[in-house]
This record gives C-alpha cells, sequence and structure tokens, in this order.
C-alpha cells in the first residue's frame, strides 16, 4: 500500500511538472511522436499489405498443387530456355492423374482465353476473359455465385452450351438484371448463362472473376484446341483432408514422371507449384521491409530519447531546491527516483500514444481514398506502447538516479 501511496504521488508530482511547462512538454514529445508514428505506420503497412497479398494467394487453395510448364519462383540463374522445352500439361495427364492418384481430393483441367469480347443482341464488353474447365473446377477453386447454379454432371460431361459469367459483365450485358437464362455469344458460339458470380473486386495481384465467362472444358474441345500453349493449360489437384500439399506433391511428382515415362537420370519436365512457394517468399521479403521500419523508427526514436534525457537534466536542474526540502522532509531516494522516472515515461507514452492517433487517422483517410482495408491491430498498439514505455525508462534513469542522489543540504542551497 505504501509502495502504490508513493506511485500515487510521483505520478501526482510529474503530471504538476509537465503541466507546468506546456511548451517544453510539447517539443520534448515531437521525438517520440514521430518514432512511434513512424515504426507503427511502417507495421502497419507491411501487415495491410501482406494481408492482401496472403488474401490473394489462399485463393489458391493451401492443400492444391499445380501441374504447369513454368514453376512460379525463379533466381537469378532462372533456366527460362530449359523450361521452354517442356511440354504443358496434357489431356492425357489429366486423365491419368484421375485414373491413378490416391491423395487428390478433386483434380481439374483449366485452361484462359484472354481478351475476348462478349455479345448479348446489341451490346458487347471487351476485355474478358473465357476460362474453359473441367468439372470439379468448383472443388479445386474458391468462389460465391450471385445468381444461379454451377454446371451439372452431364452438362460437363457432354459439353452443353452453358456458361456461368462474372459480376461486371451481368451487370454490362443485361442492366436490369435477371441474366440467368440467357444467350450471350462467346466465340462464336452461342451459351446459356446458368450462373453468375459474386462481385469481388481486384486482388493485389489483379485477378478478378468479375470479367470472366465459365465455359464446359468439353464445349470448348469443339471450338479450339484446349491443349495448345498459347492457353496455359494447367492441371489442379487438391489433396484429401488431413493430407499436406507436401504429400500431394510427393505422390505427383512420381506419377507425372511415371506418365510422361522419365528415366531415373532424367529432370523432371514439369512444375509443381503451390501457395506455400509464394507465402515462403513473402516472410523473406516482409522479414526485410518489418527490419527496414525498425530501423528507421529507431533512429527517430534516439533522438526523441536524446531529447526527453536533455528535458530531464533541465527538469532536475529547475527542481533542486525541491528536491533538497522533500528530502529533508523524510522523503526516501527511491520516491525521488520514481518521481523523475515516472514523468520521463508519462513523456514518453503521451508522444506514443499521439503517434499512434496519428496512424489510425492515416489508416482511415487510406481507407477512404482507395477503399483498402488497412490493418492496425492489437499486436501493433501494443508495440508502440511498450517501445514508449521502455523509451522513457531509459531517457528517464539517469536524470532521475542524479536527482536522487543529491545531498539535501547542497540541494536547499542551490539558486
Amino acid at each position: 500500500m505504501l509502495f502504490l501511496k508513493l506511485c500515487r504521488e510521483s505520478v501526482l508530482f510529474a503530471f504538476d511538472a509537465l503541466r507546468q511547462n506546456k511548451l517544453r512538454t510539447l517539443l520534448s514529445l515531437l521525438g517520440v511522436t514521430i518514432g512511434i508514428f513512424t515504426v507503427i505506420a511502417v507495421l502497419s503497412a507491411v501487415d495491410t499489405l501482406r494481408a492482401n497479398l496472403q488474401k490473394s494467394v489462399n485463393k489458391l487453395g493451401g492443400n492444391s498443387v499445380y501441374v504447369q510448364k513454368w514453376p512460379w519462383i525463379g533466381g537469378e540463374d532462372f533456366p527460362w530456355w530449359k523450361y521452354l522445352q517442356r511440354p504443358d500439361p496434357k489431356l492425357h495427364d489429366f486423365d491419368e492423374l484421375q485414373r491413378r492418384s490416391q491423395t487428390a481430393a478433386a483434380i481439374s483441367y483449366e485452361i484462359n482465353i484472354d481478351n475476348r469480347t462478349i455479345k448479348y443482341e446489341s451490346r458487347t464488353i471487351e476485355g474478358a476473359q473465357v476460362s474453359a474447365v473441367s468439372h470439379d473446377h468448383n472443388k479445386t477453386w474458391n468462389f460465391d455465385f450471385a445468381a444461379g447454379r454451377y454446371f451439372t454432371e452431364i452438362e460437363s460431361r457432354t459439353g452443353a452450351p452453358v456458361a456461368m459469367i462474372g459480376y461486371d459483365i451481368a451487370d454490362n450485358l443485361f442492366p436490369q438484371g435477371n441474366s440467368v437464362g440467357k444467350r450471350i455469344k462467346v466465340m462464336g458460339r452461342y451459351v446459356t448463362i446458368v450462373g453468375v458470380f459474386s462481385k469481388e473486386g481486384k486482388d493485389i495481384f489483379g485477378n478478378s472473376d468479375d470479367k470472366v465467362v465459365l465455359l464446359p472444358l468439353n464445349f470448348t474441345r469443339n471450338i479450339i484446341d484446349v491443349q495448345n500453349d498459347n492457353y496455359q493449360p494447367t492441371i489442379i489437384v487438391v489433396g484429401k483432408p488431413g493430407l499436406t500439399d507436401l504429400d500431394v506433391e510427393s505422390e505427383l511428382r512420381g506419377l507425372m514422371r511415371s506418365i510422361r515415362r522419365l528415366q531415373p537420370y532424367q529432370e523432371d519436365n514439369f512444375a509443381l507449384n503451390k501457395a506455400s512457394l509464394i507465402s515462403n517468399q513473402l516472410d523473406k521479403v516482409f522479414g526485410v521491409l518489418n527490419t527496414a521500419g525498425w530501423i528507421i523508427g529507431i533512429f527517430s526514436l534516439l533522438v526523441g530519447g536524446f531529447g526527453i534525457a536533455n528535458i530531464m537534466f533541465v527538469s532536475v536542474k529547475e527542481r533542486t531546491n525541491i528536491i533538497g526540502i522533500q528530502k529533508s522532509l523524510g522523503a526516501k531516494n527511491y520516491f525521488i527516483l520514481l518521481q523523475f522516472l515516472i514523468e520521463a515515461i508519462m513523456l514518453c507514452l503521451l508522444g506514443g500514444l499521439i503517434g499512434l492517433g496519428m496512424v489510425h487517422m492515416a489508416t482511415l483517410l487510406v481507407k477512404s481514398a482507395f477503399d483498402i482495408e488497412v490493418v492496425l491491430n492489437l499486436k501493433n498498439i501494443l508495440v508502440g506502447i511498450i517501445t514508449s514505455t521502455v523509451i522513457g525508462v531509459i531517457a528517464g534513469i539517469f536524470p532521475a538516479f542524479s536527482a536522487a542522489r543529491l545531498d539535501p543540504v547542497e540541494a536547499i542551497r542551490s539558486n
């Protein structure tokens, strides 16, 4: 109880000292405020970018493996000439994987055809992406419907002239709504709309299903060569529940080598891509960005800390007489030390809170201007508060210690 009472009196002394020197207090806050603002702003910006990137990566599926010609990740010695000679995934590969795989919950074959014109009566929309997919596409890719449904198994198997369209295509071609059941012209053929995807907006990679037309693979086979290199054929494999992407990848590598009759001494002529490859790269990049943010912020905090320490030494000098009187009346050394230490901590905490407030205002401005969900989580707030406290302790301990060691007689005599 005595300790708490002393702490309370120290806080009151410190608050009174700060109130009596408003201008000095304000100037001493600037360094800490700028430092905390820099650190938390950078950490929040990195977290925001990471969250948006990870959201885009999560669409790829955490347990999915993509069988493709080109790898997603490459270094400085990227042997592009070697990958260029690889064959694209073929329907034969797809059929064999379906027949042999024991770890796959679903397998789909997909191609993309960019920059197509979609027509409905007198209306047209340019720059649409046409995707042709096998039936299990809805099990290998995440999407929601605003209206309608997915292809039936009979429609996929027989290659029925049906389609699902993105929200923007539906909104442009059918401004009055009721697009399901209407017939549109795609690649010179009429297809009936059976479903409309929900509005997504572009992710940070620029991907979106809002301008996509999805067709059954067997329907598209009658129009174009779906194994053509220009359409980026991809086989997507989703593992069974309880299996990791490593389990699926290991089996796929063996199956693909067997299907393509590769000898033990021959390299893989296919790439097995997965979301974790991108996530690992993101971890490295954002680790560097976090470190850079801390380095920038620490320099600002050092300037602020030196400013606080200087102000505290001045404060000790100004209040030497008062310290002597307090000691002559029985004040202990630790009471004097706490008085000045708490004053320094309060200064830094106040600067930190102002810095956090500025970050919060900046997040609101960014959100309203760019419609981006900015991450200012509890972890970053705690980092700001704890960092402010630590700077306050470091900046205040030496002035407080020098005040606590003053001789009461000499202190009362000083002017």
